[in-house]
């Protein structure tokens, strides 16, 4: 039919603080522009927002842009702060839904990106202090795209298309699925026609690390964040008999045990609640961080009923996820997980993950003890002076579709973040979990995302016109450095490094591309016509005139620098590329090289002498060195300063 671009299966994607800001270097006292800051608008496609928050007061705030040509959904109470809602799936009686947050996650994304300042918030008392987004005084706009199910594609195209006609400034998406074909992938194909009209997309790379290769949303026009620690972690203690304590991993609010119960080792009481006969489960437990397949190989006995046991259970190996339809039952329970220890789930009844290693001392203890007890405490916060690293769950690179552009690109805060929340969502993600609180604490790749959400509204509001690739650059280039020390994948881990919003805000140069750089780097990977124009809705070809006969995939004027390099082979690549200055109208960079491999590095020229603002110049790097071994990392970075601005690319050769 006239009109209709492509026709492709619509997927169902996944959902993929107070302190994080005051981590990342942009406390309440930096400098803001509320008047600036009240001009930009941050589109979130989501779960939806809860409305009543305090997080999204409209106190102080004028009326909305008059650029703005979004709408509320007829029964939404819109304000000068939430200033657009749109949603995306009909009920069963074929009205549309309104974009109310009943999930948590929406509510949670968008705070964190852009909520107000609220004073003493906490869960139950945990990471108490003041929540605030990135931009306090940017405008939302909703659309909820996303519900319990997950994400259509079809819904989230729908969104995209909707956000860029009302004018929006960034579009933040924690949402994603496998790695796809750019031409099959709903958000590489929103997002290029959201940089078309000006608007930078930040996603979440995702929630299947720390497997190679996992990383989503690695489309080169737009941001992918890899999620990493803050300087607060929260731990929980289980105290066995009368006095030893060991340490485990959830976030646990409720109250410590006064007293001790009974210890048992015995996985039977997972199914006690509803099966009184003898089977062997194989449990598929979903929610919005993970997917887990979980033997629990568990028999129960012909004469077990649904009594409440009174006892703290030790299950065997696995993470068990769904521990609602065991809250009536025991007093706690203790999992064996050597899988996700440097973050904390949230279980609707006290419960922790423990090491095997302690595990196995557990059994011990167990099975050596005449009548073994334990208690369970309440999870306390303790200070991570390795932070910011890598969390075991975010997604790693490299890139599978397009292997010499590095995805992550950079890395946010991601776990144990608190922020707004649905009172009529679930705590814990468990349907049985009636606790109802208005903050909650989260991990995810989904955490991080707004962060830089917030700084690239951030950055925005000081610099209206610049370009999507303009601030992405800015954020990308100023990166603070993380140590490999704690992830040895390196940039295919952390991509730049750890957010630093302030430095974004003056970066001294850019790496910017255009939408004609896009599609050369697209003709360059071995795109044809059809699958071209599937991408950017329009008549491009690869014989186009700006077509650079001879180029690759490496020359995309972006701002890191990754090659894929051939096992068993010497090391040989070039980059070119061009930057733009946005420093100071003179000034002079010249080109330092920071290696921790043997890589040979040769930058020309090694010095760039700009007379003002604005203009452009080219320079090439040149890499070669010996051959690598299969499946290894050489990391360097390339840095321009001119003794006042320092503008960092990194530089990655890896053999996967």
């Amino acid at each position: 039919m006239e009109g209709i671009v492509s026709v492709f299966p619509s997927r169902t994607l996944h959902l993929h603080t107070t302190r994080s800001w005051d981590f990342l270097g942009l406390p309440s006292t930096t400098k803001h522009s509320l008047t600036l800051e009240s001009d930009v608008i941050i589109g979130m496609i989501d779960t939806g927002i809860w409305p009543e928050s305090k997080s999204f007061s409209d106190e102080g705030l004028g009326q909305p842009p008059k650029r703005w040509k979004g709408t509320c959904h007829k029964s939404f109470p819109c304000n000068n702060k939430i200033i657009g809602t749109r949603d995306y799936i009909r009920n069963s009686t074929g009205n549309n839904t309104p974009a109310i947050d009943v999930d948590g996650h929406g509510s949670h994304t968008a705070s964190t990106a852009a909520g107000r300042n609220v004073a003493n918030v906490s869960l139950y008392g945990l990471a108490k202090g003041d929540s605030r987004g990135g931009v306090p005084g940017a405008r939302l706009a909703i659309y909820k795209a996303c519900w319990s199910g997950g994400c259509r594609g079809a819904d989230i195209l729908a969104a995209f298309d909707d956000a860029i006609a009302d004018g929006v400034d960034i579009i933040s998406i924690s949402v994603g699925g496998k790695p796809n074909d750019y031409f099959k992938d709903e958000i590489a194909i929103g997002s290029f026609h959201a940089m078309k009209n000006g608007i930078l997309t930040c996603a979440s790379s995702g929630n299947d690390g720390p497997n190679l290769g996992s990383v989503a949303n690695v489309a080169p026009w737009l941001i992918s964040v890899a999620a990493s620690s803050i300087d607060r972690h929260i731990v929980d203690k289980l105290v066995i008999g009368e006095n030893r304590t060991v340490e485990g991993a959830s976030v646990n609010p409720f109250p410590s045990q006064t007293k001790s119960f009974p210890f048992v080792y015995d996985s039977r009481y997972v199914f006690a609640l509803q099966h009184n006969k003898s089977y062997i489960y194989v449990y598929i437990l979903f929610d919005v961080h993970h997917v887990f397949v979980l033997n629990l190989c568990s028999c129960v006995p012909d004469d077990m009923n649904d009594d409440p046991l009174g006892e703290i259970v030790l299950l065997c190996d696995g993470d068990l996820d769904a521990a609602g339809e065991l809250d009536d039952l025991v007093k706690g329970v203790v999992m064996i997980d050597d899988s996700y220890l440097d973050y904390g789930f949230q279980y609707p009844l006290p419960a922790l993950d423990v090491s095997k290693a302690i595990g196995e001392e557990i059994k011990k203890y167990i099975n050596e003890t005449k009548n073994p007890i334990a208690k369970i405490l309440k999870s306390q916060e303790i200070f991570d002076s390795n932070a910011p690293v890598i969390v075991s769950f975010s997604s790693r690179g490299p890139n599978i579709i397009t292997p010499d552009i590095l995805k992550p690109d950079i890395s946010a805060p991601g776990v144990n973040i608190i922020a707004a929340w649905s009172p009529n969502a679930s705590i814990s993600d468990d349907d049985a979990d009636n606790r109802s609180v208005v903050y909650n604490i989260q991990s995810g790749t989904s955490m991080a995302c707004p962060h830089v959400s917030g700084a690239a509204a951030y950055v925005k509001s000081f610099n209206p016109f610049w370009s999507p690739s303009a601030i992405m650059s800015a954020l990308i280039t100023t990166a603070t450095p993380i140590k490999a020390t704690h992830n040895l994948e390196a940039e295919l881990a952390y991509g730049a490094g750890q957010l630093n919003p302030v430095k974004a805000l003056n970066p001294g140069l850019v790496y910017e591309a255009t939408e004609a750089d896009y599609v050369q780097m697209l003709c360059n990977q071995g795109y044809n016509a059809k699958n071209l124009q599937i991408i950017t809705g329009n008549n491009s070809t690869c014989n186009s005139s700006h077509n650079n006969i001879g180029s690759t995939v490496r020359d995309l004027n972006y701002p890191s620098m990754a090659f894929n390099a051939t096992a068993d082979k010497p090391v040989s690549v070039n980059f070119s590329r061009t930057i733009t200055n946005v420093g100071n109208e003179k000034s002079i960079y010249k080109a330092m090289i920071t290696s921790n491999s043997n890589l040979k590095i040769i930058v020309n020229p090694s010095a760039l002498h700009f007379e003002s603002l604005n203009q452009k110049l080219k320079f090439t790097v040149t890499i070669s060195g010996p051959q690598m071994r299969s499946k290894s990392v050489a990391s360097a970075a390339l840095v321009w300063s001119d003794g006042q601005y320092s503008v960092r690319s990194p530089i990655l050769v890896y053999t996967m």
